[in-house]
This record gives C-alpha cells, structure tokens and sequence, in this order.
C-alpha cells in the first residue's frame, strides 16, 4: 500500500449542527481511518457551497479566491485547508445530473418555459434546459483537494 490514496466520500452535516465543528471532525476522522489503513493521502472532491452565490463565475477561479486573511475564501474548502489540505485541481464538470423538464421543475421549483441555460437555487453552475428533447442537464463542479497523511 506505499504511496496509495484514495478518494474521500461525501460529507454531509444537518444545517442545525453547522458551525460547530462538526465538518473539520469529520474530515480529520477520514483521515485518520485512511492513516491506520497505511495510506499516505486523502483526496477530497470538494463542494465549493459559497459557489452557488457566483454561478456565473468558472470555478476554476472562485476556487483561488483569498479572504484578506490569506484562508481560501470558500467555507467548506476553507475547513479543508486549515486541516492541511492542498488544491489540486477545480473541476467544472465533475458531476452530470439529467432529469426531464418535469423532473427539473420539481426538483427546482421552477418553470422553464424555453430551451436555454438558468440558474436555479442551490445550483453551483446553470442548468441546460431543451424543451425539444425534454431534456434538463446539469454539470455540477467540485473542487479536488489533498490531505498529506
């Protein structure tokens, strides 16, 4: 197992129990399980949550963006780096989502009543609807980060 890796999974914390560290105790734990497992590195594709604020801006730069203070400017990417983590590499196509315009409807809350590209809440990037093909697709990005064990 010398210089394995391997792939975090997917985090997830209740919003009544944010901002507690809960987040940065999770991701230190699957660290420390990959650790005993004799790996030397935590690779972590990363949600940017601030980016649903930016949709229009790439994430390949939102995920550069610095607060005054030097951190990362990203919450979530933010936790990571105190815990030592790296960039590696943003990813603007990390993750296909299609569904019908039915589907996408429900699942937004919201109408589209032509083919184009929308932004919908809670979206990262816009959504590509084609009422020809009733077709809705969506690319969500991530953001690759490594912890050094």
């Amino acid at each position: 197992m010398a210089g394995a890796m391997r792939s975090a999974p997917v985090i997830m914390v209740p919003r009544d129990v944010q901002g507690r560290g809960v987040s940065a105790a999770a991701v230190r734990a699957m660290g420390d399980i990959a650790r005993r497992h004799g790996l030397q590195a935590l690779i972590a594709p990363v949600r940017p949550n601030w980016k649903e604020r930016y949709p229009l801006v790439p994430v390949e730069r939102c995920a550069c963006w610095r607060r005054p203070d030097g951190w990362l400017f990203d919450p979530w990417m933010r936790v990571h780096e105190r815990i030592g983590a790296a960039v590696l590499k943003p990813e603007p196509l990390s993750l296909r989502m299609t569904g019908t315009t039915t589907e996408w409807a429900d699942w937004t809350g919201m109408t589209f009543p032509e083919s184009g590209d929308y932004w919908f809440p809670g979206g990262l990037a816009t959504i590509h609807i084609d009422r020809e093909r009733d077709r809705g697709s969506y690319w969500e990005p991530n953001v690759w980060m490594r912890h050094t064990l």
